[in-house]
C-alpha cells in the first residue's frame, strides 16, 4: 500500500513501576525528537465559566509498505481498547521535517498521537498524506511498536482541511474499503479519526460509514477493536445540520462512532468577557446536538476538545490551565490542538493531561 501518517484530569505522583529508561529513550529516538516533555499538572484555578459543570492540496503518497523490509503491523496488544485520552498530540505527517514528538508515557501515564492527514491520493482510491513533498518518512510499524511497547499509542487521521477524504474521492466500495484497511494494518491502528470540513452528499456519508461498520467488525473478529471518532468544526451555534445528520446517517449505517472532536476556533474575548468562554459555549451548545445524532442521551466522555490556534500566543499558561479544569471537570474524552504549535511551556503543561 502506498502509505506510509476518559475520565478527569488529576495531578498524580509518580507512580512506581517505570519502565526502564533505555525503553523510554529507544522509543522517543524511534519517532524522531520530542515536542514536549511531560511534567506534572502544575495546579489551576478554573475560571469561573470554564469550570462550572455544564447544565442539564496534492497528497503526497507515503512510503510504500512494500520498501519497509519485512512489512508487518505495528504491534498492539489483542484485546486492547485503543481510546485517546489525557492530551492528544496531533502530527502533522506531511511537513518537513518531521514535527518532533513528545517521548512515551510512564506506565500507567499513556500518551496519544494522531498521524495525519490522509486523503485520496492519485485514482482517488488511494491514500497519502496531504501536504507539500516531504522529506524522510513517517514513524514506521516498528518504531510505533517500540511507542505502544514503552506505554504510549497512536492513531490515524483520515481527512482535513487540505485535499478529500477517500470516501469523497473513492466511489468504489470494494476499494474504498481496502483503501482504509490498508492504512489500519500498516499501521496497526486501534484507532481512527475522521476529521471532516464541509458538507458531503449522502452516497459519500453512506459510503464511508459501509467500510467503517466492515472495518470495526473485522477488527472485532480479529480481537482488536477498532475506536472511531468524528473531528468537526463548531462554533457558537454548535454543530452545522449537516454535520449533525451525518454522523446520524454514519450511525444508522453501522458505524460504532465512539467520540465527537470538536473544533473550536480561539478567538479574542471582548472587555469584560473572559477569553475562552466562547470555547467553552460552544461545547455545552454542541453537547446535546451531539447526544441526538449518536441516539439517545450522550456522556461527556463522548465529547473531545481541540481548540484551534491561528499563533503559538493564542494559548498562554492561565488557558491552559482553564482549558485542563473545564476537560476535567465535564469529563471530556481528551484534550488536543491544531493549527499553530502551542509554546513550550503550554505544550508542557497540556501533555502531563491524563486519564
Amino acid at each position: 500500500m502506498p502509505t506510509t501518517t476518559d475520565r478527569p484530569i488529576a495531578r498524580r505522583a509518580r507512580e512506581p513501576g517505570t519502565p526502564p529508561r533505555s525503553v523510554i529513550a529507544l522509543a522517543w529516538v524511534a519517532l524522531v525528537t520530542g515536542t514536549g516533555v511531560a511534567i506534572w499538572l502544575l495546579p489551576a484555578k478554573p475560571d469561573e465559566h470554564l469550570a462550572r459543570p455544564a447544565p442539564p492540496a496534492a497528497a503526497t503518497a507515503p512510503p510504500s509498505p512494500a520498501t519497509r523490509p519485512a512489512s508487518r503491523p505495528a504491534d498492539r496488544p489483542s484485546g486492547r481498547i485503543a481510546r485517546p485520552s489525557g492530551f492528544v498530540t496531533f502530527v502533522n505527517a506531511a511537513r518537513a521535517p518531521l514535527p518532533p514528538l513528545p517521548r512515551p508515557a510512564r506506565r500507567g501515564r499513556v500518551r496519544w498521537f494522531t498521524l495525519g492527514h490522509l486523503t485520496a491520493g492519485p485514482g482517488g482510491c488511494t491514500p497519502g498524506w496531504a501536504g507539500p513533498g516531504r522529506r524522510g518518512g513517517v514513524p514506521g510499524p516498528a518504531r510505533l511498536g517500540r511507542l505502544r511497547a514503552a506505554g504510549g499509542d497512536a492513531g490515524l487521521v483520515f481527512g482535513g482541511p487540505v485535499g478529500r477524504e477517500l470516501a469523497a474521492a473513492c466511489t468504489d466500495p470494494g476499494r474504498l474499503l481496502n483503501a482504509y484497511r490498508q492504512a489500519v494494518d500498516t499501521f496497526g491502528a486501534g484507532y481512527i479519526d475522521f476529521e471532516i470540513r464541509g458538507p458531503a452528499d449522502g452516497e459519500t456519508v453512506l459510503r464511508r460509514a459501509s467500510a467503517i461498520a466492515a472495518l470495526q467488525r473485522e477488527a472485532a473478529a480479529g480481537g482488536r477493536p477498532l475506536t472511531v471518532s468524528f473531528t468537526l468544526p463548531v462554533t457558537g451555534a454548535g454543530l452545522t445540520r449537516g454535520d449533525q445528520e451525518m454522523l446520524r446517517t454514519t450511525r444508522e449505517g453501522g458505524a460504532e462512532i465512539t467520540t465527537v472532536n470538536l473544533l473550536v476556533p480561539i478567538q479574542d474575548g471582548a472587555a469584560g468577557r473572559p477569553r475562552l468562554r466562547s470555547v467553552a459555549s460552544a461545547v455545552r451548545t454542541a453537547h446535546p446536538q451531539i447526544a441526538r445524532s449518536l441516539g439517545g442521551s450522550t456522556s461527556w466522555r463522548r465529547v473531545a476538545l481541540t481548540p484551534v490556534l491561528t499563533g503559538p500566543r493564542d494559548l498562554d499558561m492561565a488557558d491552559a490551565r482553564r482549558l485542563a479544569a473545564f476537560t476535567s471537570r465535564n469529563g471530556l474524552a481528551w484534550l488536543s490542538t491544531r493549527g499553530a504549535t502551542p509554546t513550550t511551556g503550554v505544550t508542557r503543561l497540556l501533555a502531563d493531561i491524563a486519564r
